[in-house]
């Protein structure tokens, strides 16, 4: 791992770190690469501005591991008026969550009937509900939890991650429920023992995982997301696709509000299904680290907007 994506990480994790950004008004300018903005407001109409150019979004209130188990009904009651918005606005808008937001660092059944509240309600609107994977220590429950998520409704869809050493054996004992995955190469500070170090390992493994998913998927055992900002790899992909029959309604790409803007309007016009990652909210720091960590380079962007300032 490199040094400057160590530090990285490593701020993420800095709760005095995370308040002094969000004093700064230059910290939240740069952050506005990333996000629309900090309100649900901002992320609906940036997903009714991606609608009109013929994009989907994924949308996820910030915000992790919670100080105790009340605020989970908090995050419950906002996602469950979110999929009554997406209905009545009519917009090409599925929902995000991370276990933690529902209480699961408190308890695991709380937070299961907290996530089986809003299965039905997605059920009840047709929305779609992604779960999304945290560091190495919650797959397992993580995987639970998705369990009983599938079990009761089928648009439901679980993010997995490349760089874990764990993660082919577990799209192989998930493919039997039909499952929707989106792969991601991984955001988190792991250690060596379960997590690749170096990216071109972590690049080989998203590789074979995800020609796994579209074999699957040729085979309507799966729905694959790709969900990278990888070209070259997106485009191998691609081709290989073709290849082994998994359609372009068989799979879609994934990329992040504001990064490589182009290049998903270049994939659309190509004939591929892009949907836009939108995040939002006020506990934007442990996410925006990550982010920069991704790809260091985009610590000179913020540099920039503070000589700006």
């Amino acid at each position: 791992m490199s040094i400057a994506r160590s530090l990285l990480l490593k701020a993420s994790r800095s709760q005095w770190l995370a308040r002094q950004a969000s004093e700064r008004a230059f910290a939240k300018k740069a952050v506005r690469k990333f996000m629309p903005g900090e309100e649900l407001s901002d992320a609906l109409d940036a997903s009714a501005s991606l609608k009109a150019d013929g994009f989907g979004a994924v949308l996820t209130q910030l915000g992790e591991s919670l100080t105790g188990i009340s605020e989970a009904d908090a995050v419950r009651d906002h996602y469950l008026a979110l999929f009554d918005e997406v209905k009545r606005r009519e917009l090409p808008i599925q929902v995000s969550v991370k276990p933690t937001q529902l209480g699961l660092d408190h308890s695991l059944e709380e937070c299961r009937t907290h996530l089986l509240t809003l299965t039905e309600k997605a059920r009840t609107t047709g929305g779609f509900l992604w779960l999304d994977m945290e560091d190495s220590s919650y797959v397992d429950r993580t995987l639970d939890l998705y369990r009983s998520m599938r079990a009761n409704y089928d648009r439901v869809g679980l993010a997995l991650q490349a760089y874990l050493r764990r993660t082919p054996a577990d799209v192989a004992a998930l493919l039997p429920l039909k499952p929707s995955i989106r792969l991601v190469k991984g955001a988190y500070a792991e250690p060596v023992s379960v997590a690749f170090e170096a990216k071109r390992e972590t690049d080989l493994a998203y590789f074979d995982i995800a020609l796994t998913l579209l074999g699957a998927s040729a085979k309507g055992q799966c729905y694959t997301i790709l969900g990278t900002h990888d070209i070259g790899l997106l485009a191998r992909l691609t081709a290989r696709a073709a290849e082994i029959g998994a359609k372009d309604g068989d799979w879609e790409i994934h990329m992040l509000y504001g990064i490589r803007t182009a290049d998903q309007r270049a994939l659309s016009a190509a004939g591929r299904k892009v949907r836009v990652l939108i995040s939002y909210g006020r506990k934007w720091f442990p996410w925006y680290m990550r982010r920069l960590a991704e790809r260091p380079a985009n610590v000179w962007f913020v540099v920039r907007s503070a000589l700006a300032g």
